[in-house]
């Protein structure tokens, strides 16, 4: 039982893509996302001043982590797990 969310940025020409961030499902525009979008998505209320772990498991290509300043080529069906750290 999840809602979908839409996450759309640029010309609106590009594929849509759903993945799911903390067990919500999401559908983004772009071809890639950045640490800190899933970020947002994970937790729009914040707090933003503080370190987030960003793990994904990704059905066609290798599992990784982001990191602030990185971003990921999406795919559909991406799993990303989002959690508040004790670093700040």
């Amino acid at each position: 039982m999840s809602n979908e969310h839409s996450h759309h940025h640029g010309s609106g020409h590009e594929q849509s893509v759903r993945i799911v961030i903390n067990g919500q499902q999401f559908t983004v525009d772009e071809k890639r996302i950045s640490y800190d979008e899933v970020v947002r998505l994970a937790f729009p209320g914040g707090p933003f001043d503080i370190t987030y772990a960003v793990d994904y498991i990704n059905e066609h290509g290798p599992d990784g982590t982001l990191t602030q300043g990185q971003d990921v080529k999406v795919h559909e069906g991406m799993i990303f797990n989002v959690i508040k750290t004790n670093r700040s």
